[in-house]
């Protein structure tokens, strides 16, 4: 979808107060915003804002070429939004914050459980006022449970939820995935979690809260391996970028690079095996099945590494999709980026900021009557703050 300067979408009317920070409230409601709500978010002005502004580099540099409080990080998650710095320490920003979710459908915020309440704005306290107001909270570890105080950041998630210890190479430390994925999933949660009260909400009046910890998100999307270890018993391992369930599903090596192999069943197997001129390892009862295979994966490994390490990347993947077999390269970002697909989809968008142009990751949703929309680059510190402030109704573009 194009930049528009026209809000629409399919919560285009939709108001969303803001008080969360970093990664994984910050996600949910540029999701919220990209999908047509209008988003005010809120900035300490003692930090200088959101966190994630002095998390560079890269960060916009402005006509001058002085470095801006756009840091790439914080430009990640925080586009159709308007940035208000309030102290909500003070009277004066307490009351401004009563006022602006008088005026909200949406408060979303990660302060510790706990943190709000001292300033009069928890779910308790403000539902009594607002009772159609959907409130969402996402913390470390959720707002019960003896580690509710802890603090919780997304490296902590990814330790305590389970899935660094299946991460990295099967005899390397336990390692994190590349990104904050716990929290963008987090985030993701929350997403749905917010819409779901929202339909409540158009059906009965009443708002709910809405709770969340990344640990608990962390834990839910651990699937197939959880799962298999709830009922087998068994302690998952590190596979490195093996399969636990399927074989062969690995990253292999080639005569010039990587690429993914991804073998779901018998049938491709069998023309994988025929590609490589292996074809007697399809008819092998050690290999003909995916659980055999699973059971003799090491005896499978020693003889494929070495057939597909004397083929280029190439020749593998061209003659693997012939074959109808699942196959692909490992790209950097710059290959990624620079793919015809990622054009045709849409997933580098440019946008123009107070501090001159921006490049950002497009909406991966593809709606066909109600398309995801992009009215408004990430914005500089407080840059609205006098307009909502001001104004009868903070929420009017």
């Amino acid at each position: 979808m194009a930049v528009s300067e026209t809000p629409q979408g399919p919560l285009s009317g939709v108001r969303v107060l803001d008080l969360s920070r970093i990664l994984a409230g910050p996600t949910c409601t540029q999701l919220l915003g990209d999908l047509g709500a209008n988003v005010i978010k809120i900035e300490n002005p003692a930090s200088g804002g959101d966190d994630t502004r002095q998390w560079g580099p890269p960060y916009v540099m402005d006509a001058e070429g002085n470095q801006t409080d756009l840091s790439a990080y914080f430009m990640a998650a925080n586009r159709n939004k308007l940035s208000v710095a309030l102290d909500i320490a003070t009277p004066e920003g307490q009351a401004e914050i009563r006022r602006l979710a008088g005026h909200a459908d949406i408060l979303i915020e990660n302060f510790k459980p706990g943190g709000l309440a001292r300033y009069g704005l928890d779910y308790a306290s403000l539902s009594k006022t607002f009772p159609g107001l959907v409130y969402c909270s996402i913390s470390g570890f959720g707002q019960t449970g003896p580690n509710a105080s802890k603090p919780g950041y997304d490296l902590l998630a990814q330790g305590f939820g389970g899935i660094m210890s299946l991460t990295g190479e099967p005899e390397g430390a336990p390692m994190k995935v590349g990104v904050g994925i716990a929290d963008v999933m987090c985030g993701m949660y929350a997403t749905v979690g917010i819409l779901a009260a929202l339909r409540h909400k158009d059906r009965t009046g009443e708002g709910q809260h809405v709770e969340l910890a990344l640990v608990d998100a962390q834990i839910a999307w651990m699937i197939n391996e959880g799962v298999n270890y709830l009922n087998s018993g068994k302690v998952p391992e590190r596979r490195g970028n093996a399969h636990p369930n399927i074989m062969p599903y690995d990253v292999y090596q080639t005569s010039d690079g990587h690429l993914v192999l991804a073998v779901g069943n018998d049938s491709q197997f069998r023309r994988y095996c025929g590609f490589l001129d292996l074809a007697h390892l399809a008819e092998d009862p050690h290999f003909a099945t995916n659980q055999a295979r699973l059971q003799n994966r090491a005896a499978l490994d020693a003889v494929l590494r070495p057939a597909m390490a004397a083929r280029s990347t190439a020749e593998v993947i061209a003659g693997l999709e012939a074959q109808k077999v699942t196959v692909g390269p490992v790209q950097t970002l710059d290959q990624v980026f620079a793919s015809e697909q990622v054009a045709a989809r849409q997933m580098q968008i440019d946008m123009q900021s107070e501090a001159g142009p921006v490049h950002l990751i497009g909406n991966p949703l593809k709606l066909s009557r109600t398309p995801a929309t992009y009215r408004k680059a990430p914005p500089r510190f407080g840059a609205d703050t006098q307009r909502v402030l001001s104004a009868e109704d903070p929420f009017t573009d």
